[in-house]
This record gives C-alpha cells, structure tokens and sequence, in this order.
C-alpha cells in the first residue's frame, strides 16, 4: 500500500545525499590502507580472552584507487537494533546503492523487527521500489527494530543457518553500543566458525554517548537536538510571553549529558543540569535543589518569575547517594526477582517495606525518604540489561517538588516573596523519528555505502566510521574502527560482560567549557535562543552545518 504523502515529505524524497569523494566512484574506485594494530579502551586482557578472533585489528581508511576485488553477486542482510534515531532509513539506502554501484545482481534483505528476525528467519528484500519512498524520512519503519540481544550459541546457530538459507555473506547491524557489541560478539562467532560472513556495525544513538576520535558523532544526535531545540525554544519564547510559569525539561540522556549540552548551547535556557559535573562533584540531591532554588530566587528579585530549566534524563543516577541507592536496588531486585517472599506480595506497599529490608541501611534510608511515586518509577519494570528504568523516574517532577517545598520555607522566613508555578515536561519519543536534519541525511547516507564497502573489501568486527564532519561532505574520511578496539568490561545483570564504552560529556573539554563560561549570564538575563524547525533548504552553512558540540571539539 503507498503511503499518502505531504509536500515536505514529496520534496524530501527527491533530495540527493552527499558522499565523500573517495565513495563518489563506487566500490571499485577504493584501494584500503591499514594502521597499526589496535588496543581496546580498557581491560584488554579480558576483550582479547572473549575476542580472540577478531582483537587488535587495525583502523582501515578509504582511499581512491583500484583493487581487484570479487564480481561475484553477494547478498547482504541488515538490521536495525535498539531504539529509534532519524536517518535509519538512509543508512540502509547507502547500502542498497552502494552494494547495486558493486554489482547490479547484488541483494539486500532487511532482518524484521531488529536482531530477532534474523534468529527467526523473518525478512523482506529491499528492492528499489520498495526502497524508494523511504529515502530520506525518520524513522526504522522500513524493516522495524527490536532488543533482542544477540549472545547465545543457539541464538548463533540459528543466525548462521538463515544466513546460509540466504547465500548472505555479510550482515550490517544498524545500533548503538549495545547492539554494536552484539555485532562484535556475532563477529567473533562467525570468525571463530571461518563461516566466511562478514559483520559491520553502524553507530547510531541520539543520546550522543557511542564517540570517541574515529567516531565523531553517531547518527540521530543532530536531528533529535535540533528537533529539541526548536520545542525548547518554543517554550522559551511562551515563558517569555508569559512570564509566570518555570518550566522543567528533561531530555533523553540516561548515561550522558551530550543531548542536553547540545540543546544547551543552541538554546541558552536559565539553568542547565549536566549529570557529569553532578558527579564529580559529589553534588548532593539537597544541593541540586539550593543551586535550581537560587536562581529561582535571584530571578524573582527582578521580577521574573519563570524560567526554563533543562535537565538530563540520568541526573538522578548520577547524584552520589541515588547512585549508591539505584546500584544497590539493581543488585537486590536481581536476587529477589524469584524470590517467593517478595513474588506472593500484593501490596505496593508492602513491597516497598520488603525491598527496604533487603538494601544497606544507608541506601534504604533515601529509598524511604523519596516520594512513593518516584519510589514506584524505580521498581517499574527494569530494562534489558537488568537495570532500573532511570527514564521512568520522573526527575523533573521530583525537582519540582523539593524545590517548591524548599520556597515554601524561604516565604515562610521572609527569604523569598516571588511566586513559583512549574510545568514538566520530557522531550524524548518527539526526537527519535524526525526527518533527518540535511546533515543526518548526508551522514546516514555515507555510513551505510561506507558499511558495505568495508564488507566487499573482506573486513569483519568493524564498525563504519565516517569524519572530518565539520567539513563538506566532499572532505569527510572513510573507512573502519575495530569494535573491539572501543569496548571495556562492564557489569550487567550482576556479572562483568564487554561492552563499548558510552563516551561522557569531558568537563575539560571545549564544549562543556563554553556552557561554564556562559551559564551565569543566561541564568539572570534572557539569552533565549529560538532555533525554529530544521532547516532543509536554504544557504550550506545553515542548512548543512552540524551540532555546536562538534564545531566546538573539532576547531
């Protein structure tokens, strides 16, 4: 069934993505060239123990030249994996031209409903036509995505025996760090099988936190902050109008801050709340609330009595004591999860006291002092990797809570005459499925032709890394970074698994330097910034440029 489209949809389609200019002549016009060997970011002994097939393998970088590769028909399976990021769609169509540019007999079959479709066997082959009127949109629609991890010898059979019902030589797996480890992992399998199928990965995660030097960005960060940006604004502009209400946003982010930042930066809110620095820093719940409730405060000594507040999805994690508390409350609910005791009760209630009773003294203590709303947000159910949901806590709310319990005392004092009227507010879904920001479109494009040039060139635990991104696309580098070669041992479900490593916002680097050097200024005074909507037409330097965050760490 087609698809009714709107205007802006209909020109999207016909837009035509930029390529770097060592991809613009195809897979035969590439030679390769290899660097040293390579060390993964920590733990080496333990990633060389479980990767011995595929560890210390060298970055490959794209050249123009000539190399005599096979002309034989390859077929390539893709899937999409984890949560959604705009320009899914264009990475697959990368793939699609670049394995057609390789040899028009070429197949592509996409995986449906994210790793577990290729365990089941369940795909569609993407074919021009079917392609077509996905070029350029948000969204994983195309094919679907899914969470299932990839880490059992069943699990590997299973994927092996479909990829052979398909003659598939090459699998790209389309994900963030998670789903880029399960790559690894399956990497690793088929290597240590020589089953002759290659596995690339694809970096994607709006939250900003799968980087490092070869990786620069991952794909969805720009379009999701700049769609975030334009909501923010929006609000910035009606507090601004209206002057009587706080407003409390939270953004995607659970282990990072690199959304909020951004948005930070494009926007110029009041307060901005960076989970890193509350690390470091050892900042207590107490002191967040005194750091927010002064600048409400100073505000309203010149009468202005609103703001907007932004504030990272994992923030509470990152809090010492909560940390403390939520590392401790992973643990125990892991070992309680089949316990009869706690099974057979009923009473929510109940439940709390039973959970109390089984945490450190210190770590319950904060437990029973939340409010029982955020005291349920934590025991929702817990994600895959066995954790609490930080994303269900309902961190804004909480602020406000304390904060307007703090102001009641400061009135009562004498200490605060002002008024304080908040809304809440979570900017996540809103960004995950945008059309993708020209830059994305370009991007997302590059990767996926650059994935499958990494495939036909014979390489495997590889993830596909395109930069120099602060320049035209003509100038961005292509080519591969080992998987291994960026991952660390973490502990998940209560054991030690390899993982990447998520990338946290530097608080000595230049970007987190501009928002420590501005924050003041915009706290008092209204720098509001009003981004609008993206920007798809228009001169280069509006319409193509990138985040703030990576102009600033790339200048």
């Amino acid at each position: 069934m087609t698809r009714e489209l709107s205007a802006l949809q209909k020109a999207r389609l016909s837009y035509q993505p930029k390529l770097p200019k060592v991809l613009k002549n195809g897979i035969r016009g590439l030679s390769v060239e290899f660097g040293g060997p390579t060390e993964s970011v920590a733990d080496a002994d333990d990633i060389k123990e479980i990767f011995p097939n595929s560890y210390g393998k060298p970055i490959a970088t794209f050249k123009t030249g000539s190399t005599d590769i096979s002309n034989e028909p390859v077929n390539v399976g893709v899937i999409l994996s984890g949560g959604q990021a705009p320009g899914g769609h264009n990475v697959i169509a990368g793939i699609f031209d670049s394995l057609k540019n390789a040899n028009q007999n070429n197949r592509l079959y996409g995986f449906l409903g994210g790793p577990s479709g290729i365990i089941n066997g369940k795909y569609q082959e993407i074919t021009a036509d079917f392609l077509a009127e996905y070029r350029n949109t948000g969204g994983f629609d195309i094919i679907g995505s899914g969470r299932t991890k990839l880490e059992t010898e069943d699990q590997f059979k299973d994927t092996w025996n479909n990829c052979q019902n398909l003659n598939i030589s090459a699998i790209v797996v389309i994900g963030g760090d998670d789903s880029n480890t399960n790559a690894a992992m399956l990497a690793e399998y088929f290597l240590s099988k020589n089953t002759g199928i290659k596995v690339i990965g694809v970096p994607k995660t709006i939250d900003g936190d799968l980087k490092n030097e070869q990786i620069e960005i991952s794909f969805g960060f720009d379009t999701a902050t700049k769609t975030y940006s334009e909501l923010i604004g929006n609000i910035e502009r009606d507090a601004n109008s209206a002057k009587k209400y706080w407003h409390f946003i939270k953004l995607m982010g659970r282990s990072a801050s690199h959304v909020t930042i951004e948005c930070a930066l494009q926007t110029h809110p009041n307060i901005t709340l960076i989970s890193e620095e509350v690390a470091i820093n050892k900042t207590s719940l107490a002191e967040v609330v005194n750091y927010m409730t002064d600048i409400i405060v100073k505000r309203s000594h010149e009468g202005k009595n609103f703001g907007v507040a932004v504030i990272p999805e994992g923030l509470i994690e990152f809090i010492p004591e909560m940390k403390s508390m939520i590392s401790n409350l992973n643990d125990t609910l892991a070992l309680i999860e089949d316990d009869a005791d706690y099974v057979k009760l009923c009473n929510q209630e109940d439940k709390f006291k039973y959970i109390e009773s089984k945490l450190e003294k210190q770590n319950a203590e904060i437990f029973a002092s939340l409010p029982k709303s955020i005291q349920a947000q934590l025991l929702a159910d817990r994600d895959p990797h066995g954790n609490v949901q930080v994303s269900k806590i309902e961190t804004e709310k909480l602020l406000i809570e304390m904060i307007q319990a703090k102001l009641v005392e400061m009135k009562a004092a004498g200490e605060y005459k002002g008024k304080f009227a908040a809304q809440p507010h979570f900017f996540g879904y809103e960004g995950r499925c945008a059309a993708p920001s020209n830059f994305d479109a370009d991007y997302c494009y590059s990767l996926g032709y650059n994935a499958f040039a990494l495939a036909h060139f014979g390489l495997s635990g590889y993830i596909s890394s395109v930069r120099n991104l602060t320049k035209p696309a003509d100038e961005w580098i292509a080519g591969g970074v080992p998987l291994t070669m960026m991952m660390n041992m973490e502990k998940r479900h209560g054991a030690l698994k390899p993982v990447i490593q998520k990338a946290l916002v530097e608080l000595d680097g230049p970007v987190f330097e501009y928002l420590k050097k501005n924050r003041e200024k915009w706290a008092l005074e209204d720098h509001y910034i009003f981004t609008g909507p993206i920007q798809y037409y228009g001169p280069p330097e509006i319409a193509d440029v990138t985040t703030k965050t990576i102009q600033l760490e790339r200048t």
